[in-house]
């Protein structure tokens, strides 16, 4: 875990060196924001509708292998994008068209990642592992825009690129030395246990749906994360409009609101790693409390107080992503994890790619304030909506108990089958 977890480290820093260095290098081809916009879209989207195959695939191939190829073949594609930006016959188009093959291999390589981290220790501590992912994805987060700048200043655009490809091949290279660890006490469950846990599966997609479709504590997810994917979380737009805007900040008052989120963000990681059993309802108090802070955020009469309200949202947020993805990855049986986290890959691209646009629309009717304000508020009520139905709703009958008198003979054996000196007496009988 530990080797997994540095591999990790720098292909995160890789991978977010290179998505800085994309958008200003399509912002400096193009002078467009809105095609800047785009490639980042056109990268996403293939998870809207593959991540189902690529869930499917990782239930059906063998794991180590499949992340080991997915990892090379990203690399691949990194290292074709520096040669062409050295070569300088890159245009927007051939960008865009890399960038898509990207999404289409990563629908594969994001679940089959994530749950060959988890593969790597026992059962109880899968939180721990998840918190752990969580910690390696912000530190590479805020390594990666840092070595942006200066590998592009010091060696050019092309070396981030190549740099990103050898931070894949790195994590390929650890993959075939990791150990999975044994199934928690040591022992393999029963084989009619996993004979009756396989049976029927085709491992088809229809299946993840239909599980994910049916299970209420992932569509109470869905619904949280969803309204606070929509409302909150794009702080990359609305923080940078009301710093620059109302606050009459600059780039650099921004650059310091961004170092306190991903600073909070870790602290967040760390503080989430020690989760050992969040459920659906934590993640919907943070997720609340997130949300208010978001409106308080929005009223800051100042970027210091800003700075006060930024972090403890930060750490909300990180805390409750890191909860959200160990319910999401510990809730469906092994052999369908692949499937269902193919399935919230397509959930989270259409949040992904409509979040900023209705954000952004809600601006301008509001305002960068108003925006986070109402956004905030929203996420609030909408949770609180959420608990307060589920409150209301009819408990399921709860199972008749056993009666002292033993009027269930179907809980005790038939009195031929027992000695009579261990028979159970009845409450009242002589004994």
């Amino acid at each position: 875990m530990r080797w997994w977890s540095a591999a990790n480290l720098v292909s995160n820093a890789g991978t977010w060196m290179q998505l800085t260095v994309q958008n200003l290098l399509v912002l400096e081809i193009t002078g467009s924001a809105a095609a800047t916009g785009l490639s980042l879209s056109v990268q996403a989207a293939p998870g809207l509708l593959m991540s189902l195959v690529g869930g499917a695939a990782v239930d059906r191939w063998p794991r180590k292998a499949t992340a080991a190829v997915s990892q090379a073949l990203l690399g691949a594609v990194a290292f074709t994008t520096a040669v062409l930006v050295a070569c300088d016959p890159l245009g927007v188009g051939v960008l865009m068209a890399l960038a898509a093959v990207t999404g289409l291999i990563a629908t594969v390589d994001g679940p089959a990642c994530s749950l060959l981290g988890n593969d790597l220790v026992p059962a109880e501590d899968v939180p721990s592992a998840i918190g752990v992912g969580s910690l390696v994805s912000s530190a590479g987060r805020l390594a990666g825009a840092g070595l942006a700048g200066l590998t592009v200043g010091v060696l050019g655009t092309a070396a981030a690129y190549a740099a990103n490809g050898l931070s894949f091949l790195c994590v390929a290279a650890v993959i075939p030395f990791l150990r999975p660890a044994r199934p928690a006490g040591g022992t393999a469950p029963p084989a009619a246990e996993k004979d009756q846990d396989t049976a029927g599966d085709g491992l088809t997609m229809r299946e993840g749906l239909a599980y994910f479709a049916r299970n209420p504590r992932l569509l109470a997810l869905a619904g949280v994360t969803g309204i606070s994917a929509v409302l909150g979380r794009n702080y990359g737009l609305t923080l940078a409009v009301l710093v620059t805007g109302p606050l009459a900040g600059g780039a650099g008052a921004f650059g310091t609101v961004s170092t306190v989120l991903a600073v909070g963000g870790i602290l967040g990681a760390v503080l989430g790693a020690r989760l050992r059993r969040p459920s659906v309802r934590l993640v919907g108090a943070l997720a609340a409390a997130g949300g208010l802070l978001q409106a308080v955020a929005g009223l800051s009469p100042s970027l210091a107080l800003l700075l006060v309200v930024v972090a403890p949202m930060a750490v909300v947020e990180s805390v409750s992503d890191t909860a959200g993805t160990t319910v999401l990855q510990t809730t469906p049986p092994p052999r369908l994890r692949g499937r269902v986290l193919g399935v919230w890959g397509s959930v989270r691209t259409g949040w992904g790619l409509t979040g900023p646009p209705a954000l952004g629309l809600l601006m301008e009717q509001a305002g960068a304030r108003g925006a986070l304000v109402a956004g905030g508020l929203l996420i609030a009520a909408a949770v609180l909506a959420g608990h307060l139905l589920h409150r209301r709703r009819p408990a399921a009958p709860a199972p008749a108990p056993v009666s002292v008198a033993l009027r269930e003979p179907v809980l005790i054996p038939a009195p031929a089958q027992v000695p009579a000196a261990e028979r159970p007496v009845p409450v009242g009988a002589p004994a």
